[in-house]
């Protein structure tokens, strides 16, 4: 697929259209490109679950936000937008503060169907990783659900 050169604002259009569940997670864009979007998330306790931690439902959004960004970047090219299909999501460390960096890159880009993995860490150690298969369709479209 022929990449057009993405715009020099790309990241502040990424964060202004994150959508309101995105922007209450606090995740914000720092980097984009095709092969990789970097994102972070402060850990605040309206993302904790009972016992204090970040909550699980916490890092599937996040890897579902990234991975949809990512994919989207390489849908335009087509004039169209990603349904996410399907989101794996793995909780390897528990996490009471500080701030989350993520990194998203395509494992698979194709014209219908892209495949991307998402790492998240705080402080240097990886905390959640996860994957999301996405499904390129016509804007206004459900993808035929």
């Amino acid at each position: 697929m022929d990449k057009r050169p993405l715009p020099d604002d790309v990241v502040v259009q990424l964060n202004q259209n994150r959508g309101p569940f995105t922007e209450q997670l606090g995740l914000e864009f720092v980097a984009a490109s095709y092969d990789r979007v970097e994102a972070t998330v402060p850990v605040t306790p309206g993302l904790h679950q009972p016992h204090g931690l970040v909550h699980g439902g916490v890092y599937a959004a996040i890897v579902e936000a990234m991975a949809s960004a990512g994919s989207n970047l390489w849908a335009m090219n087509d004039g169209k937008v990603v349904v996410g299909l399907e989101n794996t999501t793995s909780f390897l460390r528990a996490v009471r503060d500080g701030t989350l960096h993520v990194v998203a890159h395509p494992l698979q880009s194709g014209r219908r169907t892209h495949v991307w993995a998402v790492e998240i860490a705080r402080e240097g150690k990886l905390v959640a990783r996860g994957q999301v298969r996405c499904l390129a369709v016509e804007p206004g479209s459900t993808g035929g659900a």
